[in-house]
């Protein structure tokens, strides 16, 4: 088995932009976002865990390109040749991430190809607000707490939870919701809204994202900062010869100069100090007879 080697996950990438995406981010990322979906559900397969973590970007050429990953919960909702769906149930236990998980599936009843929209559009709401309203909340255990969940989900009206962003959020979310069991979503419905939100807001399909944009600012920060130390250090050195210069005194000889009574000495070729050779004499040797 070959797998791409992927690169980090939205939720990574969240935090690394101080977990808010800006619009244009957001809808980039959505456009991608409901084609791999739709893609999943062409084979026959729904995901069950739509979340963040599970959306990895590529890297080198791809690194524009959103993946999939994470097929652990996975379930064929119909039968890949004669397309006959799953039957209705209900008393299900809760698959997948609370945070992210549909009305429905809180409810009990199967999943099918409505939840995994239904919970993208909490991913996307996510994305733009930095938080959603039944993060954080406390109970004594786990079916408390999904409870609450899904009691603050349902209590939340979809005005207020999209509130201060685009009526398309609103929109999307009230069109997942509305969806029978065995609906086909209309994907391509879903990614038009966006998409003409995209070109009202006069965004350019250049893929650069936020955290493309982010870490280019970093790394200039980061230059910049390097520059600035280095010229720091320059002027540290220059200040500290100067001020060694101006240590010592004028008349202060040289180290290794020599003395100049002792040149001039030398210059006459005077002995004071110096012995000179005694032509007289052979090196090594006796006095001559």
């Amino acid at each position: 088995m070959v797998l791409d080697l992927l690169g980090p996950s939205l939720e990574d990438l969240f935090n690394f932009c101080n977990r808010k995406f800006s619009l244009k981010t957001v809808l980039l990322l959505a456009d991608q976002l409901i084609s791999r979906i739709e893609y999943i559900h062409a084979k026959s397969f729904i995901h069950r865990d739509i979340k963040p973590d599970n959306f990895l970007m590529g890297i080198g050429k791809r690194g524009n390109q959103v993946n999939v990953i994470d097929f652990g919960l996975a379930k064929k909702y119909r039968d890949p040749k004669t397309h006959f769906h799953i039957p209705y149930r209900e008393n299900k236990n809760l698959t997948g991430t609370a945070r992210y998980a549909s009305i429905n599936t809180h409810l009990g009843v199967e999943q099918s190809r409505r939840d995994d929209m239904e919970s993208l559009g909490y991913v996307m709401l996510y994305f733009c607000r930095g938080s959603l309203p039944w993060q954080g909340l406390k109970a004594a255990t786990k079916k408390q707490k999904y409870d609450r969940i899904m009691e603050k989900k349902m209590t939340t009206p979809t005005e207020v939870l999209c509130r201060g962003f685009p009526n398309e959020f609103a929109i999307y979310l009230n069109y997942t919701r509305s969806l029978r069991f065995d609906d086909k979503p209309d994907y391509s419905y879903l990614r038009k809204i966006f998409r003409d939100l995209f070109v009202r807001e006069g965004f350019q399909y250049d893929y650069v994202f936020d955290w493309t944009v982010y870490k280019y600012q970093k790394n200039a920060q980061a230059i910049a900062q390097a520059v600035g130390q280095a010229a720091d250090d320059d002027e540290k050195a220059r200040a500290s010869r100067a001020n060694a210069t101006a240590a010592t005194p004028s008349g202060a000889a040289k180290p290794g100069a020599i003395p100049s009574s002792r040149r001039k000495m030398l210059e006459r070729g005077s002995g004071a100090g110096v012995d000179t050779p005694d032509t007289n004499r052979a090196i090594g040797g006796s006095d001559r007879m």
